[in-house]
Order: structure tokens, then sequence, then C-alpha cells
């Protein structure tokens, strides 16, 4: 695909939680400012907690970042409450940023609101200067714990949000006052935050992802597909010649480690686990065989996926679109994951991987087995379709769009 032609489009105003490259939220949206950048539209990169990325130094980026904290890393903890609620400095200091420029040439670009902007800036993606394009990289536009997911159940939770149900359930992964609090930022989103009602054009990155979240979203939303760009992170590796079935991420309940590491002692397979958490502990009993390296570097990350018979995606709620996975394919290893996470999208059973159907121990243990007889595969069609190049043509369509009807 290439470039959409940029007629319209001059400024675009890239919002966020992070200029630090701490997640897959946080790099897409230092990504999308990247590759804007080098296709000649100038950007302003506003964020409420720094330090910024070595990455937004362009000459085409300007960085606005707030130096604040996240709602965790506050050693203030009321502070952090009462801002996570409503942030009433971010607001204004992004209403400011937004009214310096030409409402015809620019368009907002947010990537998240939930871990230090609070709604408080929804008035401004909602009813601000300038277009918004809200890109959702999780489930916090209706969900009060951003997942759809129970962690007390440790399953997917269909209650519906703010709902009697919902409001009478200890779904947190903390304690109950907790999901309290989620409950009332939740409202204020909703109520005076104008958030999800407010916004007229949102992108969902996966099917998964638009099927959760399309009841919750106002009538007369304009949902455009935009998937994360993605590119190979390191040479193709003949997975065929490897042993380690590996798992990269955080070590918390919701990503499912300690359900992968009792479905391989069963299923007599290595473990490798590249990453840490809360969750440690738990594999390890479950599986003492297991190896957990801890969080490493980017290059040893790929080192170790090249080591790879296969990358064992075992998540147990919906996700967005996990990078992970993706990551995996394009270097031609297999990837083992459940059928209701956005994962099995870019998984075909038996030609790039195995998909199995149940969150439980037995049903994994069995896709472990299979994914063995997984052989070379051609990572070339999905290469193409998460390919920068390709987020950025779309990116560059949405916006002229949005720029075209007011």
């Amino acid at each position: 695909m290439d470039l959409a032609r940029i007629e319209r489009l001059e400024r675009a105003l890239v919002v966020g939680d992070f200029a630090a490259l701490t997640g897959g939220q946080a790099k897409v949206a230092i990504d999308q400012a990247r590759l804007l950048a080098e296709a000649g539209v100038d950007v302003t990169f506003f964020a409420a907690t720094g330090p910024a990325s070595d990455r937004l130094d362009h000459p085409r980026i300007r960085t606005v970042c707030l130096d604040g904290h996240t709602l965790l890393s506050d050693p203030n903890r009321m502070r952090a409450m009462a801002r996570g609620l409503w942030n009433r400095d971010a607001a204004r200091a992004l209403a400011a940023e937004a009214a310096r420029y030409d409402p015809a040439r620019t368009v907002l670009l947010c990537h998240g609101w939930a871990k230090a902007l609070s709604p408080a800036v929804g008035p401004v993606l909602a009813g601000g200067p300038l277009r918004c394009l809200y890109t959702m990289h999780e489930y916090f536009l209706a969900c009060p714990n951003g997942g759809f997911f129970d962690y007390r159940a440790r399953a997917i939770c269909t209650r519906t949000p703010l709902g009697p149900a919902c409001l009478a359930r200890n779904c947190d992964a903390r304690h109950a006052a907790h999901k309290a609090w989620r409950v009332a930022r939740g409202a204020l989103a909703r109520g005076p935050g104008r958030l999800p009602g407010g916004l007229r054009d949102v992108a969902y990155i996966s099917e998964t992802q638009r099927r959760a979240m399309a009841p919750h979203l106002a009538k007369g939303t304009r949902l455009h597909h935009l998937p994360n760009p993605v590119a190979a992170g390191g040479a193709p590796v003949d997975a065929r010649a490897n042993r380690d079935f590996v798992f990269v991420g955080r070590l918390s309940p919701e990503k499912g480690g300690a359900m992968f590491a009792e479905a391989a002692r069963r299923a007599g397979l290595r473990a490798v686990f590249v990453g840490d958490g809360p969750e440690a502990d738990a594999i390890r009993a479950a599986n003492p065989d297991a190896e957990i390296t801890g969080w490493v570097e980017p290059e040893a990350v790929q080192a170790r996926l090249a080591r790879a018979r296969a990358v064992v995606f075992p998540s147990l709620w919906y996700e967005g679109q996990p990078l992970v996975p993706i990551e995996a394919l394009l270097r031609g290893i297999p990837v083992v994951c459940g059928d209701w996470s956005a994962a099995a999208e870019v998984v075909r059973d038996g030609r790039n991987g195995a998909v199995y159907h149940a969150p439980e121990v037995p049903a994994l243990a069995e896709a472990l087995r299979r994914v063995e007889a997984v052989g070379p595969f051609d990572p070339a069609a999905l290469a193409d379709e998460v390919a920068p190049k390709r987020h950025l043509a779309r990116l560059v369509a949405i916006c002229e769009g949005m720029l075209a009807h007011p």
C-alpha cells in the first residue's frame, strides 16, 4: 500500500500518558509520531510523564512533557488518587496546547488517559478545537478496570460496565476500595469527561477489540480499523531446531503464566519466562523446572526468541492487539494462544501455530504438543498487513477524511 497523499494534514498533536517507552501503548504512540514526522507532518507529542524517548528526537517533533507522575509512581497516594480521578492541570495544559493550532490542518491523536492524564482531558478530546481520533489500546472507555476481566474469578467479565452487577462485584486485582475508586473514575469519564459519548472518531486495533467495545460506544461513532505498526525485530528463526517454549511479558494473573507453567510440566516441555511480576512464585511452584529470566533488554528478548520452538501467549483476557505474538510470527516462530484473545486473529491453527478453545490446563497442554508439528511458514502476508508504512497510510487516510468532513 502506497502512502496516502497528504493534502490537508499539516500537524498532529499526539497525546498520551507516557513520553517514555514504557510498554506497547506508549511504543505505538511514539512510533506513530515518528512515522508522521518522517512523512513531512509536524508533530507535537504531548505526554503527562517522562522522560522523553530518544525516538522523539526529530526536527519535526516538538515534545511537551508535563513531567508528572503516573498513578503508581506518585509517592503521595492521596494526590495520586485525586489526580487519577480528575487531573485538572493536565487538562488545562492540553487545552492550551490544542488552542495553538489551525483546526483545519491539525488532528489530535489520543492514545489513552488512564495512567496519568485522567478523564479530565475528555472535554478537550470530545469538544475541543481539534478533530480527535481516539485509539483504543485497552477497554477503559467502558470497563472500570480496563480489561473486561474479573481478577477474582480469573475470567473474562461479561457484566454491563457500571451496571448493578458490575457495581456489586469486586473484580479488582487489589481490593474492593480500589474497585470503588475505579468506578468513581468511570462515572466521571462518562459524565463531565464525555467519554466515550463525545468521541466522534475511534480507532480499534483488532476485531476482538471492536466486538467487545462497539456496544458501549455512542451511536454514530465512526469506527476506523488501525492496527498497530509492527516490524520484525530480528533475523528469521528455524524454530524446528529449538526446544524452548517461550513466554514474554509481565507475570501477572491475567496473562496466564501459571497455567502455561503447569501445562508445560504436564506436556514434558521446557518453559522459559522472559519477564517478571507478581505470579513468579506461583509459576515456580507449578513448574520448578521452568526458567524465569526476569526483565531483560530488547536485544536479549530477541536472542531468547531465536531459541524458541514456539511463543506461548496464554493470556486470559481479550487483549487489544498484542505485539509479542506478531513479532514472533514475523520471525517464523509458531505461536500458541487461546481463541478468545486478539492474538488468535493472526494465528492459523496447524499452519503457523496452535489455537486452543478453553482457558484450561489440559487444553493448553494439548496445544503445546500439537504446535511441535508445525513446520516452516511464510510470514510475508502478515508482515505486509502490520508494516509501519501501511499503518501510516491508513492513519493519513483517516486524518484526511476527518479534516475533509467537519
